[in-house]
């Protein structure tokens, strides 16, 4: 669904084609232990060929990796659209309100706000936590600095960002009824578009989806449905014990568990396409948020099996990108 009634915020990609109607596709590029800025552009180019936006995820799950900041600036210099994931874990407003003006500064149109995982979900549980924000205090704060044009102390802006802002939602997780409530909350705040948590419990999500209508945030907000392939039982296990906020019915575990072995992968990414295929006929759901953890080629793999391609045109922006990504590189090997 359009909203052709709504100014655009920015001019990314993203925003285009979400207010064009069309359904989007997002996937996350998970940021490298690394100082390497190859390391971003190679996995970057095979998503680029398959998504209209890439997020650069912030420390996830309390891990340190490259930054969400330092990922975008070098996507935008390779020519491709990515969401600037910031979580509230590590920074106080004073630093979040200076990223968000350096990112605008460099390119980046698209955030993403997030509370951010606690500390003791990583492997540096001794880190201390700032949590000045949370995600709907940091929501209020970037649209106040985009359309006030003013710090939060009042201070006036030489240039407001123009920012693309976003928000993470979570469909599956109790009390069922506080999460359609609580998105109403960040629509106020802020959010333009929403990326869920993964899905693999489509009745619940329909459900969740049916009260959203009700409320009227379909008509207000882009709703992005978090997906992502499952490559055994076992790795379906471990996410919905470990991964805090992951839901998986004992239905889709089953099913992979009665798989032989070697197929397993396969038929993890069968679901995925299923689910896809399933959420893509809700009234309001405007698009995926395709997430596998070091897995782009199998991004892409999902996203030609789906039926979602193609997202950009043709051959000829494939090489666009590969020569802004080479360009980028022989840019670095100089410096």
């Amino acid at each position: 669904m359009a909203h052709p009634e709504q100014p655009l915020r920015t001019n990314s990609r993203l925003e285009r084609v979400l207010r064009s109607g069309r359904f989007a596709v997002t996937a996350e590029l998970n940021a490298p232990d690394s100082a390497n800025p190859e390391d971003v552009y190679r996995n970057a180019l095979v998503l680029a060929e398959v998504c209209d936006a890439i997020n650069a995820t912030d420390g996830s799950g309390a891990n340190c990796h490259m930054s969400s900041l330092g990922c975008c600036a070098l996507l935008v210099r390779a020519g491709y659209e990515p969401v600037l994931q910031v979580g509230c874990r590590d920074r106080n407003r004073i630093a979040i309100q200076g990223d968000l003006l350096g990112a605008a500064a460099l390119g980046v149109r698209n955030v993403l706000c997030l509370t951010g995982d606690d500390v003791t979900a990583g492997d540096q549980p001794q880190a201390k936590r700032v949590f000045d924000f949370d995600s709907i205090q940091l929501l209020q704060t970037a649209r106040i600095m985009r359309d006030d044009g003013v710090f939060l102390s009042g201070r006036k802006l030489t240039t407001p960002p123009r920012l693309f802002l976003g928000a993470a939602e979570n469909p599956f997780a109790p009390p069922y009824d506080f999460r359609p409530l609580r998105l109403a909350k960040k629509a106020d705040a802020g959010a333009d578009f929403i990326q869920t948590q993964y899905c693999f419990d489509v009745p619940r999500l329909a459900q969740f989806m049916q009260r959203v209508r009700d409320l009227g945030l379909h008509e207000r907000l882009y709703i992005l449905v978090g997906v992502g392939p499952l490559r055994s039982d076992k790795a379906a296990e471990f996410m919905r014990t470990k991964v805090p906020g992951v839901w998986i019915p004992d239905t889709v575990v089953d099913r992979l568990a009665k798989t032989p072995a070697k197929q397993k992968a396969e038929e993890g990414k069968r679901i995925c396409i299923e689910i896809i295929e399933q959420v893509r006929q809700i009234e309001g759901v405007h698009g995926i948020h395709l997430m596998a953890y070091r897995q782009e080629e199998t991004v892409a793999e999902i996203v030609h099996r789906a039926g979602l391609l193609p997202r950009q045109r043709g051959e000829r922006n494939r090489q666009r990108a590969a020569s802004a990504v080479t360009g980028a590189q022989q840019a670095e090997r100089r410096i």
